[in-house]
């Protein structure tokens, strides 16, 4: 007999069922934060208009209010209760928050920001308990892909990503007969034919693929976050983002630099950069989606492998009257 494997329907569940003083509470909660925090809301919501590398933090709130909607049913399900450890942390978090802005000499941008979603995180625990943060954790915390990172710091990792982009761009136009171009910095320079070809190629801050690493990464987080998988695997296709990102980004550049040298170099410009910016989206999520099915394929996740019951029959053996005897 085959066995069977008893599986347990998850009752679907709504936010319509959640009494009405639920709705209040988190109402007063919200405003208050927002009045508390509506300084930093505000600067974050200046630099995704202003700076294009920045310009997916209008997205990522949206993300992380599915992921809610997606465990909606284990969170419903929840018997919430208040956990004063979370007040502490609340406490601790807005005291910081008011220093980091009133003290000069302590003051430091990038931590407004993540003391807001300390704070946040803080008022769930306190409100809801350890259980509702667990399932929340993702979620808040995801928004950190939405805070601009100092301008030292964007500058330290960008820099190291044009130059590598730079080398490989210029490593393959060598490849082409009559073209002799070098590099210094980012700054690629290309004789063809004999004419050097101006101005040089500057591969710009816009190039270094910062925009695409950190919203591939976000997106990343998010598809390892909804599909049922190992946690190590999960963790293997958020790392691997990092380097398709930074792969994409380089054929993006070295597709520029040909375009910019043998084809036209408006071309290369304005919102045609901008376009093949938006083309390696696909390429991305093509190798990443690959990955993801080779990973599959690969190896085979045994809950989902289904046993059949083994029949051992036992041999028979003569007794001494010589008919058969099974033991």
């Amino acid at each position: 007999m085959q066995g069977q494997i008893e599986q347990t329907a998850e009752v679907s569940r709504s936010w319509l069922q959640l009494p009405i003083h639920v709705y209040i509470k988190a109402l007063v909660v919200g405003v208050l934060f927002v009045l508390l925090f509506n300084q930093e809301i505000g600067s974050l919501i200046y630099r995704w208009q202003g700076d294009s590398s920045w310009s997916h933090g209008f997205i990522i709130p949206l993300f992380s209010l599915y992921f809610l909607h997606h465990r909606r049913n284990q969170i419903l399900a929840l018997e919430t209760g208040p956990d004063y450890i979370g007040l502490f942390f609340m406490l601790v978090s807005i005291a910081f928050y008011a220093l980091n802005l009133s003290v000069p000499s302590l003051h430091f941008g990038y931590a407004s920001p993540l003391l807001m979603l300390c704070v946040l995180a803080s008022v769930v625990l306190f409100l809801g308990g350890r259980q509702l943060l667990k399932l929340t954790a993702l979620p808040i915390f995801f928004l950190f892909f939405a805070v601009p990172l100092p301008q030292g710091y964007y500058f330290s990792i960008t820099m190291p990503m044009r130059v590598l982009a730079a080398r490989v761009s210029v490593a393959l136009l060598n490849l082409v007969s009559g073209v002799d171009a070098t590099v210094s910095g980012v700054i690629i320079e290309v004789v063809y034919k004999g004419q050097k070809v101006e101005p040089a190629i500057d591969v710009a801050e816009a190039c270094s693929g910062m925009r695409l690493l950190m919203a591939f990464v976000a997106l990343g987080v998010a598809m390892a976050y909804i599909y049922q998988r190992p946690l190590w695997q999960k963790l293997v296709l958020i790392a691997a983002t990092i380097p398709i990102a930074i792969f994409c980004n380089v054929v993006r550049v070295v597709i520029t630099g040909f375009i910019y040298v043998f084809i036209n170099q408006q071309l290369a410009q304005g919102v045609y950069h901008d376009l093949l910016g938006l083309a390696m989206l696909p390429l991305a999520f093509g190798l990443y989606g690959l990955l993801d099915w080779f990973m599959s394929k690969l190896f085979i996740d045994e809950d989902n492998v289904v046993k059949e019951d083994v029949i051992i029959r036992k041999p028979r053996y003569p007794n001494s009257s010589g008919t058969d005897k099974q033991q």
